[in-house]
């Protein structure tokens, strides 16, 4: 009985022992599995968006502003576009220009064309007869309508026309940089607006400023 308690003992000692060791060591001894780390909490789509600065607009120049003395200034690297009279800034909203591969024309252009209710002819869904969307966001040139479905191009609210290919300025997301197939994607608000104060032949300039 004796020997068995000084092996009890030993072995007792022994356990004490690695577990000092283990912890001088940094490590938490443990008895079995060691438990899952906790992964990280994902992040909302949201939150990966850029936040782009509203719409701002000065009342005092808005008051003098007609489609007759307005143009419009579209800035691709800062990703705004101004209504001007002549220098002077009335209106200044975020946008979302081209993507890369689907580039908005620079250059001189002007407003060939209004539309309050535009749709595209280029880009859209495919839906049934019901108006229920069976493939979403496809190409009017190189999708294949599914049986049954029709074509309906994308809303492009409050258009302003400046080429005979279709690019104009309209209501769009704005995930705060170039996303678009060609087109000027501005916010609801600035969409209407530059739609009010401009006219067919209003002048539209489209660059890096």
């Amino acid at each position: 009985m004796a020997a068995n308690f000084m092996r009890f003992s030993t072995l007792i000692r022994l356990t004490l022992l690695v577990v000092v060791v283990s912890s001088a060591s940094g490590q938490l001894f443990h008895f079995g599995p060691k438990p899952k780390a906790t992964p990280p909490p994902m992040r909302k789509a949201s939150d990966l968006i850029q936040r782009q600065a509203p719409l701002k607009v000065n009342q005092s120049l808005l008051k003098q502003a007609t489609p007759d003395n307005t143009r419009i200034v579209v800035s691709i690297p800062k990703q705004r576009a101004y209504l001007m009279i002549g220098d002077q800034v009335v209106a200044d909203g975020p946008v979302s220009s081209g993507r890369r591969g689907h580039e908005t024309p620079k250059g001189h252009l002007n407003v060939m064309e209004k539309d309050p209710d535009h749709h595209s002819s280029l880009y859209g869904d495919f839906v049934d007869s019901s108006g229920r969307t069976v493939r979403a966001g496809v190409s009017a040139r190189s999708d294949s309508a599914p049986s049954g479905t029709h074509f309906a191009g994308a809303s492009m609210k409050w258009f302003l026309r400046l080429t005979g290919e279709g690019v104009g300025m309209h209501i769009g997301i704005l995930p705060g940089y170039p996303a678009s197939h060609g087109c000027i994607r501005e916010s609801v608000d600035g969409a209407k607006l530059f739609y009010d104060y401009a006219k067919v032949g209003t002048s539209v300039d489209v660059g890096d400023f």
